[in-house]
């Protein structure tokens, strides 16, 4: 039973990537913004309750995680975040796991990895933060405490059974190399951009 729980959440999780993220982030690179997005998904039903995508060409605070909790906040009938699922397309930077920390969200779950961000992405101002400021190493921040429990898909996918495991993997696949071209898309223009942190 537990089992079949993780497969739903996985596909839901990467449903929301595919459906709602992605359309919202095509739009945002094509206006000069990263890649980076983010959505709430209901606990019990795996139902989007909102998505965002990053907007730094309006605000260098709006990173896709922040500028979604902006949105949600001027929702005026809106859940509570301890019913939500908070689903992050890239491991938030320091910035971001303040803001999920602060909004009340008892967890998150990301798709790419900080490493991503720096070697697949080009943009290593995460680690660099980390390390400059916190004089923390990669992975040096508690993916459990107090405030939330983070998961990397990567690492439910993992342990799913091989079947299910391969299907889902197959989806990353898909979403890692769409997300590849947006990201070429972004890195094409970015010196045209007044953004601090290209």
């Amino acid at each position: 039973m537990a089992e079949r729980h993780q497969e739903r959440l996985i596909d839901a999780l990467l449903r929301t990537i595919e459906r709602h993220i992605l359309p919202l982030t095509r739009v945002g690179v094509a206006n000069g913004n990263k890649v980076f997005g983010a959505a709430l998904i209901d606990k019990k039903t795996y139902s989007v309750v909102l998505a965002g995508t990053n907007n730094e060409m309006e605000n260098p605070l709006w990173h896709g995680e922040v500028h979604t909790i902006k949105k949600f906040y001027e929702i005026k009938e809106r859940p509570n975040t301890s019913d939500l699922l908070f689903l992050s397309t890239h491991e938030p930077c320091s910035m971001c796991l303040s803001a999920i920390t602060w909004a009340g969200f008892d967890n998150f779950f990301y798709f790419f990895s900080h490493e991503d961000s720096r070697d697949a992405f080009s943009i290593p101002h995460d680690l660099r933060i980390l390390k400059e400021v916190f004089t923390l190493e990669p992975g040096g921040y508690r993916r459990s405490n107090t405030f939330w429990h983070s998961e990397h898909i990567a690492d439910l996918i993992a342990t799913c059974d091989t079947a299910v495991q391969e299907e889902f993997q197959a989806r990353s696949e898909s979403i890692r190399a769409e997300y590849s071209a947006l990201s070429a898309t972004y890195q094409q223009g970015k010196l045209q951009t007044d953004i601090p942190l290209k």
